[in-house]
């Protein structure tokens, strides 16, 4: 097959990989975080104050201990996903504090808001996975919104957990709340079943409360999901090759440190690095070079034999308009064809994170199926080729009315919201546009929305503990 989408060389990568431990070495990586120091000097890792110094036998060292693939698990066991080698989930939108709106504006999120995104992933066919902050609710106290957050998607969904990661204490609280559906925290430890991000903050620095959610979530043998997050030409040089050096000198620290806390802990590899817009002094997602760091992010996570994340529907565009579907595509198809394993924002992500949108995220699902459809095999057989069915109906003939098309024209793409009606018949019935149609097929699908059953016991107890840390009493 001919790909015109550039393959790295194994050289080339080797080159990445060389310049990268080449800065861990010589310039080494600040970890803010008393507690990882102690564990990094502990280890007989070079230290100078908070600056950690990595040797490339020490990086191998802590890949042996990795996976190529593994499980998270949901409390619905057919609802369980794998991630790694062939493997892929795809996740909404995160951390938009406004809400696009159908008529071009936009609004504060409100919890409210998220509940309905917790109702799309139960009800959808294309989101694998959820759980914080498909959009920031601003109609509730900050400090505590994780927990009303978690505590809405655990009791909503019966899906893996996507866990709040924003500090230690709210990866610790996502990891209580995973344990009162599990079976307790020693249980964790059996399995994965929450997965968080957490990101670097370039350049070469882990803020200590990131730290703090790699180490929390390693010792319960979670999921940690490395990221940078490069501007070229800001916090890291305007060269892409450059950039990803030192974007993968970062990823690699993080991955070090989660298996020095707990070997074995499932991580991923990711980035969503993009550039510096020196004209507007914005950090755009929508664009080539995001593209093109995000397929070199997936063939290193792959020169080290670990799962790779990157970003999905991505999109500048700040109305689900043409150029809003164009870069959304552009990326989702991109990023699943070239093997990404952990697509987070796939679904609803608007102007440059600064806003979800309910009508995208259905389009984005669209998109999302119709890739899914375009990658499924070709089974070539004497059988599915049929040439006794091109003989029997011969020069001239029609297919229409054959038996064989009655018989398998079912297993054909037949989309959910895209037009295919002729002008005429599109006209007569209101002449929509893609997110008009989205928009009216909102409330419909949150409609079908049906609460999974949850022990009530359960229920209780995960409702007692947001009580109780609301109240300080936790």
């Amino acid at each position: 097959m001919i790909d015109r989408f550039q393959t790295l060389t194994r050289e080339e990568l080797s080159l990445i990989h060389d310049a990268s431990m080449d800065i861990l070495a010589n310039t080494g990586i600040c970890f803010n975080h008393d507690s990882a120091l102690k564990l990094f000097k502990d280890r007989g890792f070079k230290t100078e104050g908070n600056r950690v110094f990595m040797t490339e036998e020490q990086i191998y060292r802590a890949l042996k201990s990795t996976r190529s693939r593994f499980t998270i698990h949901a409390r619905n066991p057919e609802k369980s996903v794998s991630v790694g080698e062939d493997d892929y989930v795809c996740l909404p939108t995160g951390g938009a504090p406004n809400i696009a709106c159908p008529d071009g504006t936009q609004r504060p999120g409100t919890l409210k808001d998220f509940i309905d995104c917790c109702k799309l992933i139960q009800t959808s066919d294309q989101v694998d996975m959820g759980g914080y902050l498909m959009v920031q609710p601003t109609d509730i106290p900050c400090e505590t919104a994780h927990l009303d957050m978690m505590a809405g998607y655990m009791t909503l969904c019966d899906k893996p957990i996507f866990g709040a990661s924003a500090s230690g204490r709210a990866a610790s609280d996502t990891l209580e709340l995973a344990a009162r559906i599990f079976g307790g925290r020693e249980k964790l430890k059996e399995r994965p079943v929450v997965a968080a991000v957490v990101d670097a903050m370039s350049p070469l620095q882990y803020t200590g409360e990131q730290t703090e959610v790699i180490m929390e979530m390693a010792r319960y043998n979670q999921a940690v999901v490395v990221t940078d997050m490069i501007l070229a030409g800001a916090s890291g040089p305007v060269s892409l090759p450059s950039l990803l050096a030192l974007g993968n000198a970062e990823i690699l620290a993080g991955v070090l440190l989660t298996q020095l806390v707990n070997p074995g802990t499932p991580v991923v590899y990711g980035s969503t690095s993009s550039q510096m817009d020196m004209k507007t002094s914005t950090g755009p997602v929508g664009t080539p070079e995001t593209v093109i760091i995000a397929s070199a992010t997936i063939q290193m996570a792959r020169f080290y034999n670990l799962p790779s994340r990157t970003g999905g529907g991505l999109t500048d565009s700040h109305f689900p308009d043409a150029q809003a579907m164009a870069e959304a595509s552009l990326m989702l198809s991109t990023v699943i064809r070239n093997g990404a394993n952990f697509i987070y924002h796939a679904f609803g992500h608007m102007g440059s994170y600064i806003s979800m949108s309910f009508e995208k995220w259905l389009l984005d699902e669209e998109v999302t199926a119709n890739i899914r459809n375009i990658l499924k095999p070709l089974i070539i057989t004497p059988e599915s080729i049929d040439a006794d069915t091109i003989k029997e109906v011969g020069i001239g003939g029609q297919y229409l009315s054959h038996p064989t098309t009655f018989k398998g024209f079912r297993a054909l793409s037949q989309p959910r919201l895209f037009n295919r009606k002729e002008f005429r018949q599109w006209e007569k019935q209101g002449g929509r546009r893609i997110d008009q149609v989205a928009s009216d097929n909102l409330q419909q699908r949150l409609d079908t929305w049906t609460k999974p059953d949850l022990d009530p016991e359960i229920e209780a107890s995960i409702m007692d503990y947001i009580e109780k840390r609301k109240n300080g009493e936790l």
